[in-house]
């Protein structure tokens, strides 16, 4: 049984470069006095970014693929790592999505049995981010589009980025949409242990799908899939709540313009991953509000530990034919054929 990591990522030469050049945020520093490097996504939240951490996501080769064979890992979906190139300027974003992937579809072809692709996108040029995604599915053979949380001053239920969802669709290819340091001011307080992996990410993320849900895009585009990581980023333990409004509005006016409730969009639109939160009540409440069906493995690679992931996935209280939907036969539900 084939074991497909449907979250992992990379940085290019190229990216580093422009991040480390990029006036603005996100931007890479390095104090060679201090000998620490941080990645600034604003101001107040640097997260620490040592050589390990930077070489890991610029080995595209044998070194990556040790560490893939020790975890027992087959297949990485490989993505171009946070801050990605949302907030970039227009421009930039635009020429580099389309470098990125220009090398990704390389690296892929050099070892075609042991790495896909997600595409990377500039969005503030929506008609060029659509037209890119799918060059990247028809020419460069991607899965899909891997966005972060925020854009900066906006959201991916913005009117302005509906082309791109409706081409999505239309591909028939899912969307990973992987958390980023929240724009939201209060979350930046204290730094990257509340705004980061923590704690902020995945608040923000739950936040953006919900955004999404609330737009009515999974009406206008009821064959758009989502993929979130981190077992739902909290929304399978909020599935009551999230209905609430819809189901006890009080005021009929009130009830949100969906065709459906909230939850179910979750559980017919989304899929999540495994990746980095190995705590076993909290798989247990994804697997019951989500079903076996809607999981995929996903390891977070290099920031967290593929072994880790793997172990906890062995150790759950799960038959072996579920834990084959984990590893690989789910993805035969976004039409991923290895």
């Amino acid at each position: 049984m084939k074991k497909i990591d449907f979250e992992a990522h990379f940085y290019t030469d190229e990216y580093l470069k422009t991040l480390s050049e990029n006036s603005d945020y996100p931007r890479i520093l390095e104090l060679e006095n201090e000998k620490r490097r941080r990645l600034w996504y604003a101001a107040d939240v640097g997260q620490p970014f040592g050589d390990s951490l930077l070489n890991d996501l610029l080995d595209h080769g044998e070194e990556r693929l040790k560490r893939m064979d020790a975890a027992g890992v087959d297949i990485q979906m490989l993505s171009l790592s946070a801050p990605g190139l949302e907030q970039l300027d227009p421009a930039t974003g635009t020429s580099l999505a389309k470098e990125s992937n220009n090398y990704l579809a390389e690296v892929i072809k050099r070892y075609p049995d042991r790495f896909m692709g997600y595409a990377a996108l500039a969005p503030k040029n929506p008609d060029d981010a659509a037209d890119e995604l799918e060059r990247a599915v028809k020419d460069l053979g991607f899965i899909g589009w891997n966005s972060h949380s925020n854009y900066g001053d906006s959201y991916l239920d913005d009117k302005r980025y509906l082309p791109i969802l409706e081409r999505a669709e239309r591909l028939g290819v899912p969307i990973y949409l992987h958390p980023t340091v929240p724009a939201i001011p209060q979350l930046r307080t204290y730094g990257f242990a509340l705004a980061g992996a923590p704690f902020g990410f995945g608040l923000e993320t739950a936040m953006c799908l919900m955004r999404l849900i609330y737009s009515g895009v999974f009406d206008k585009c009821p064959g758009l899939k989502i993929i979130l990581g981190h077992l739902g980023e909290v929304l399978p333990f909020l599935f009551k709540r999230i209905d609430w409004a819809y189901v006890r509005p009080f005021d009929p006016a009130a009830r949100p313009n969906l065709l459906k409730k909230p939850s179910e969009y979750l559980k017919e639109n989304v899929f999540v991953t495994t990746s980095g939160n190995y705590y076993e009540p909290a798989f247990m409440c994804t697997y019951e509000a989500m079903g076996i069906d809607r999981i995929l493995l996903g390891t977070d690679y290099p920031y967290e530990d593929p072994d880790e992931c793997m172990q906890f996935i062995e150790g759950l209280p799960l038959s072996q034919e579920d834990k084959n939907k984990i590893y690989s036969l789910n993805a035969g539900r976004l039409g991923i054929r290895t």
